[in-house]
């Protein structure tokens, strides 16, 4: 069967059709930037790679462009529609309900656009991916993967809040944490490429949204994102960790609404707020060229990932490898390198020409002897989501 993978973020959309059971990718792409001047499609089929620029306003312009491709009279690789079996969507905030794939039904998507209170950048874009898959795509069966699932093995003294238990356990308040698909397939080619039967893995994955996991035995054990993901590492647009009492100056001092403060820490914070830029492609420029504003929002980034591999070691009681990921994590040789330097009491040693090597699925940058891995690893969250949507399905 032919799957189509709609992998919604933020500010981009991935795709990609594959042929299931055997793996094989008929076609792939990507659109990034959306919602700004300079949005791009990516697309990649019949060994031809096409890149137009074109203004994407929203998240449904940008699947209205998916189709168009994939149909296109030249590098299309449908004829009709109905060639796709299953459209296997990933949703990011499955709450508590949701803790394994799950075939698509109106009950479940007004449960995904309920959720998008608690991930309002992600899951109202995955429910229009949803609504206009099913118009485009009538026949296919949809199917919903969530980044939360990974997160259910958390133990209860990591997913607790200190808060009242009665509201805690009647309103579902919890840590759910998020990127789940990504750090899985991750950590799984981590745990066969280091050959242990018992391991200590720290997931990086750094992208527009970011989020760090602590991984032991297979196991998501502990995650920097919680309720909602918004908090933990600086992102693209969103402040991550903030005293909550910023929160209630804001709007009992300077009269902010709770939807403008919303709005201010999940789209007009992080790497916008500190640079005016949300791109760390642009951030890193900017940097070059002596922008230190783009300069110490670099500095805090690598800090903040710091603290959180040092506590995260402690808890893993070691670590065997630190892992990195995703757009940021496996393009970025520089933020790697300020990430990994002044690290050595912790066993971390980057090797500075390693780092700088393109990464093609994996490569390991550490210093020759060193005790722990420092693996770049390309995630591939579209064939972790195709994989589990036939299981599904079959």
């Amino acid at each position: 069967m032919q799957i189509l993978v709609l992998n919604s973020g933020s500010s981009s959309i991935k795709f990609q059709v594959i042929k299931m059971p055997s793996e094989v990718v008929i076609c792939k792409g990507l659109i990034e930037r959306i919602g700004l001047d300079n949005s791009s499609i990516h697309y990649e089929a019949k060994g031809v790679d096409t890149t137009v620029v074109k203004r994407l306003s929203n998240h449904k312009e940008g699947l209205q462009a998916v189709t168009t491709m994939l149909m296109h009279s030249e590098l299309g690789v449908l004829e009709h529609p109905n060639e796709i079996t299953v459209v296997a969507h990933r949703v990011v905030h499955g709450g508590s309900q949701f803790d394994q794939p799950t075939i698509i039904d109106e009950t479940v998507l007004a449960a995904v656009e309920r959720l998008s209170s608690l991930a309002p950048l992600h899951n109202p874009a995955n429910a229009t991916g949803i609504n206009v898959a099913a118009e485009l795509f009538k026949e296919a069966t949809q199917v919903a993967v969530f980044d939360t699932a990974f997160h259910q093995t958390l133990p209860e003294k990591a997913y607790r809040y200190a808060i009242p238990k009665h509201l805690a356990d009647e309103h579902h308040i919890r840590v759910y944490g998020f990127h789940g698909t990504s750090h899985k397939y991750v950590s799984e080619k981590a745990i066969s490429h280091l050959k242990k039967a018992s391991s200590k893995i720290i997931s990086i994955h750094l992208g527009n949204g970011c989020s760090m996991t602590a991984i032991k035995d297979a196991k998501s054990v502990d995650h920097s994102l919680g309720f909602s993901p918004t908090n933990g590492l600086i992102m693209g647009t969103r402040s991550g960790d903030i005293d909550h009492a910023v929160v209630f100056y804001l709007m009992d001092s300077l009269g902010l609404s709770s939807q403008e403060v919303n709005d201010l820490l999940q789209k007009q914070s992080g790497l916008l707020g500190l640079t005016g830029y949300s791109d760390l492609r642009d951030v890193q420029k900017e940097a070059d060229k002596g922008n230190r504003d783009c300069q110490l929002a670099l500095e805090m980034i690598s800090y903040r990932i710091k603290k959180f591999i040092g506590s995260y070691i402690a808890l893993l009681n070691g670590v065997d490898a630190l892992i990195f990921t995703a757009g940021i994590g496996e393009n970025s040789n520089v933020l790697r390198a300020m990430i990994c330097s002044d690290m050595e009491g912790l066993g971390i040693h980057i090797d500075t020409e390693k780092n700088k090597q393109k990464v093609a699925d994996l490569l390991e940058i550490q210093k020759v002897n060193a005790t722990t891995k420092i693996l770049v690893i390309q995630t591939n969250e579209e064939l972790e989501i195709a994989k589990q949507a036939f299981e599904l399905v079959s």
